[in-house]
């Protein structure tokens, strides 16, 4: 059986078989490591017909695995009538060439896969740039090992006068066009990346921004949907979300956030998605508070939310507060096994987006992150700054009101961050009789001498 060309990389209704190793200092158990790979390659329309593995201590130069297990690789694929082999790992073009020659089939690396789920899940036009960029990225370096036709174009070929062309490799101008294409791309790409970049940091400024971030098909786009007016398309699928979402969360007594959708981690998310996916990272990084969800019924959770931890310090959202949310609860049926989380999370948010248990407990604790650490004032303003004093009627707990002259008075709680919002509006604002900035360094010291408020 001639397995397929390079061209196409698609593995939809395909027969695969999954190869991992397991090499020196490699902490995820096979079975995990498995298990997602299978999902991955289901998500891409494949099915999984069988498994291969080997112990080293490193991977073999020419082939990854060894020359045995590169024989009963051949005699696994023949058995089950596989047509794709998918690697846990990522291969060099020298071993992709060489594995295909030995077992007739087609190679699929783990980056490679990815790549193909992203590019059947992109339906705006920025996440097919960004996809496309990073496909030609990890295409380019791969191109003397992925193509056959590197022969001479017409140069020195005696078959008349005008057919001598420069005798250059196709390998060259494959090259130059992938080249051209990436400048290209990268062109349209920056224009809308800085249109995105400019609205994230208006909407930073206008409200509370809070990011849904966790490993690809932990439930954050059904959580988005169970908190906001929704919209988001929620499956049980890798990596079914693939643009940034984002709605306004009500949280009760007037107080309301930007929550925000975002792409799912995986582990070894390949480094050119991450640098194509800028612009919708952005958004997570930027985020004044960030839901960390996790899949609270998979096994593999405590491997996964380190991933989704490293990754985040690895773009760079290392500022914001986070709270960790173990979702899918319902799923989790023994106490014992709730018990577990408990003492292994203390301070993690249990919740199921889809019976909403635990989302009340959820808001209560985004709100008092919203609204900042509270405190009893008086307030004093112009009486014709009617923005001020509607925001003080709704998003405030008024104990008292008074007029005099042309001046408003209220006794109120209020939270920290709703007084900075409450100061932007205007209005000449008194606090306690002091000017804001004077009353915020009375109120909240510690805030001032972190460089917090105003």
């Amino acid at each position: 059986m001639g397995y397929q060309k390079r061209e196409d990389l698609n593995v939809v209704s395909e027969r695969a078989i999954l190869v991992a190793l397991t090499l020196w200092g490699e902490r995820i158990p096979l079975d995990e490591r498995f298990a997602e790979l299978s999902a991955l390659t289901e998500s891409a329309g494949g099915e999984v017909v069988g498994y291969l593995t080997q112990k080293r201590r490193l991977p073999r130069g020419r082939t990854f695995v060894g020359k045995g297990k590169l024989d009963e690789l051949k005699l696994l694929a023949e058995s089950t009538d596989a047509s794709v082999i998918i690697f846990d790992h990522d291969l060099t073009p020298t071993q992709i060439q060489n594995v295909e020659e030995a077992t007739d089939r087609k190679i699929i690396d783990r980056s490679e896969l990815i790549l193909d789920i992203f590019s059947s899940r992109a339906e705006t036009v920025e996440a097919r740039l960004q996809v496309e960029i990073a496909q030609l990225e990890y295409t380019y370096p791969r191109l003397r090992a992925m193509w056959d036709h590197l022969g001479q174009v017409t140069g020195g070929a005696p078959i008349g006068i005008g057919t001598r062309g420069p005798g250059e490799q196709q390998l060259e101008i494959d090259r130059r066009l992938v080249q051209r294409r990436l400048k290209q791309l990268k062109r349209e790409l920056d224009t809308m990346q800085q249109r995105s970049v400019r609205e994230v940091q208006r909407r930073n400024v206008d409200h509370f921004t809070v990011g849904l971030v966790g490993y690809t098909n932990a439930g954050k786009s059904t959580l988005f949907n169970s908190l906001t007016s929704g919209g988001a398309w929620a499956h049980d699928q890798l990596f079914a979300t693939l643009s940034t979402r984002i709605e306004r969360w009500e949280l009760g007594g007037g107080v309301g956030a930007m929550l925000s959708d975002t792409v799912g981690f995986v582990r070894r998310l390949p480094h050119h998605l991450v640098a194509s996916f800028r612009s919708t990272l952005e958004e997570t990084v930027n985020c004044k508070l960030l839901l960390v969800i996790v899949d609270a019924a998979d096994p593999a959770a405590g491997h996964q939310l380190q991933t989704v931890e490293k990754t985040l310090d690895d773009i760079g959202a290392i500022d914001q507060p986070r709270i960790l949310v173990l979702n899918k609860i319902d799923c989790v049926k023994e106490l014992a096994e709730r018990l577990v989380l408990t003492s292994r999370y203390p301070e993690a948010v249990q919740l199921s987006a889809k019976t909403r248990e635990g989302v009340e407990a959820l808001e209560n604790e985004v709100r008092s992150f919203v609204v900042g650490p509270m405190c009893e004032v008086a307030l004093s303003l112009e009486t014709s700054a009617g923005k001020a004093i509607d925001f003080i009627e709704k998003r405030t707990t008024v104990l008292h009101r008074d007029w005099k002259n042309d001046r408003s008075m209220f006794r109120v709680k209020i939270g920290q961050r709703q007084l900075q919002q409450l100061v932007s509006l205007g209005g000449k604002l008194l606090v306690n009789d002091m000017k804001p900035l004077e009353a915020f360094e009375v109120l909240w010291p510690s805030e001032q001498k972190q460089g917090g408020c105003c």
